[in-house]
């Protein structure tokens, strides 16, 4: 098992502790943790910090903590209507190449995860756009020996039947899915099913869990409440609606030998404190240790 902590983890913007990227390094190491996973933004790697000193710097953490870094996430929005004469999508694509530059400097045939876009509307051209620009991501990343990797979140191709026809629009050989489980839990895919299907195209999964608690609104005129809507909170790994062992199960029938990782990326039970976050980042190796003779994971 390649187990890999995701550095948005300790990057405050949730209102937990944060951790500069040395030292986010180092205690991924402390906690028993094989690679990392870093943000490709500030606080932690942003191109624009990216001066051949800095890498040096990373270099020597990775090292010291006896960790590697096969994957930088990306942040992208490809839909980028808001102002036709401001290229947004070249600045996207630029900044997706710069991260895989810098992952090639960090890891041999490093991963760079993106997303598609947070708006699908009107759905053919925001679909047609998004995959011509991740076909020239791809393009630029292979002179790096780097894949990219579409994770299952936001608007666009977002059930997996959709994310596998997007897949296929793009026909790359680096475009490689980052698949996770929290969106088709949320939407009510059938998880097994989903990850055995996209199994034989993920480079890397990252997992976190969630409960499901019902929001509702207070109606005055009828003293009453209407239905907002449920909204999920992050929980220690193991202890969410999320059926993970049915999850991992279609993953490795289905052929998948890539990254696990594991992500705190939004208000977590127990708080932000770094006690908290390493509780639950110690949680995530126990639980898939403890679950690995039976779901088949080596």
């Amino acid at each position: 098992m390649n187990l890999c902590l995701f550095s948005v983890s300790y990057a405050g913007l949730w209102g937990q502790k944060q951790l500069d990227l040395e030292s986010f390094i180092a205690k991924a190491g402390k906690l028993g943790y094989g690679s990392v996973m870093l943000a490709g933004k500030r606080p932690h790697l942003s191109p624009l910090d990216a001066t051949p000193k800095r890498i040096a710097r990373i270099k020597k953490a990775l090292a010291a903590a006896k960790v590697t870094c096969p994957v930088l996430g990306a942040y992208t929005d490809f839909a980028g209507f808001a102002a036709g004469e401001v290229p947004s999508m070249e600045m996207q694509i630029a900044y997706v190449e710069s991260l895989c530059r810098i992952a090639s400097e960090l890891h041999d045939h490093p991963i760079v995860r993106i997303f598609t876009a947070y708006d699908s509307a009107p759905m053919r051209i925001v679909w047609d756009k998004t995959v011509t620009c991740i076909q020239e991501c791809c393009d630029r990343a292979a002179a790096y020996g780097a894949t990219i990797a579409v994770q299952n979140h936001h608007d666009l191709a977002l059930h997996t039947d959709a994310l596998l026809e997007f897949l296929a629009s793009v026909d790359r050989p680096n475009c490689k899915l980052g698949f996770d489980a929290w969106s088709p839990a949320a939407r009510g895919e059938d998880l097994y099913q989903a990850a055995r299907k996209a199994a034989p195209h993920t480079a890397i999964t990252t997992n976190a869990d969630y409960v499901r608690l019902a929001a509702f609104k207070y109606d005055p005129d009828r003293i009453n409440y209407n239905p907002a809507g449920a909204f999920l909170r992050a929980v220690p790994f193991g202890q969410g609606f999320i059926d993970f062992p049915a999850y991992w199960r279609g993953l490795i029938e289905g052929g998948f030998d890539g990254i696990m990782s594991y992500e705190m990326c939004s208000a977590l039970r127990g708080g932000g404190s770094e006690t908290n976050l390493d509780h639950c980042a110690k949680g995530y190796l126990t639980w898939m240790k403890s679950h690995a003779a039976e779901l088949g994971l080596k």
